[in-house]
């Protein structure tokens, strides 16, 4: 029996007096399962994926995380765990000063590792998601997919327990979006727990993988 990694209980969030964005969200994600979360746009995807990643906070129901209930950790609890959790944003959010290299490299420094093995490991999997002769340039450079690209790697360079991807091949074409989805895939045998919302048909019918589906704001189907 695999353990439970992210738990929904009754989940509901409101940003303001108009009515909730997401209502009586309840789920569960086994440790090393890997979920696609589907629904139209405007359904409510990006803000589950926000409460799975401790963005914001649930209005009410209760969320946990590694077993442990969110909404009772203080500031500094939360810290450690978002270190244990990969995210890919729709928006990059890459560091605009810093080369596509020492982006990537960003997450294995801050962990303290040795600057031999970070070379070793951001070289390796910036030349297997297309970017080698790109390291070396800063993000306003680089096209859209590309700049998705380096962002993907920045999440999975230090292999994170739980991976959250919103729309991760939305710039790219269906051969590096392929690629990629691979790439995830090898890292969730590694044991990492990844959730992809997405929009493609193309990736669905490609990689069968359980859903879980919301639409206006309500959990329609778990698989």
């Amino acid at each position: 029996m695999k353990k439970t990694l992210v738990e929904f209980e009754h989940v509901g969030l409101r940003y303001n007096a108009s009515g909730e964005a997401l209502s009586d969200i309840s789920f569960t994600l086994g440790e090393g399962s890997f979920h696609f979360l589907t629904g139209p746009s405007g359904s409510g995807k990006t803000s589950l994926m926000n409460l799975i990643s401790l963005r914001i906070k649930p209005t009410r129901g209760i969320v946990k995380l590694f077993d442990e209930i969110v909404q009772t950790k203080e500031v500094d609890e939360l810290a450690i765990f978002r270190r244990k959790i990969g995210m890919v944003f729709q928006d990059f959010r890459l560091v605009e000063h810093l080369s596509a290299f020492d982006n990537v490299a960003l997450p294995l420094r801050l962990r303290g590792d040795s600057e031999k093995s970070v070379k070793s490991d951001v070289k390796e999997l910036m030349q297997w998601v297309g970017l080698g002769d790109h390291m070396e340039q800063r993000p306003e450079t680089l096209s859209g997919g590309q700049k998705q690209r380096v962002a993907i790697a920045r999440a999975v360079i230090d292999r994170p327990k739980l991976l959250l991807a919103d729309e991760p091949t939305g710039n790219l074409d269906d051969v590096i979006g392929e690629r990629l989805l691979l790439l995830f895939e090898q890292l969730n045998k590694l044991g990492t727990t990844v959730v992809i919302a997405t929009h493609s048909q193309h990736l669905l019918d490609r990689f069968p993988h359980p859903r879980i589906n919301i639409s206006q704001g309500k959990l329609t189907k778990q698989s």
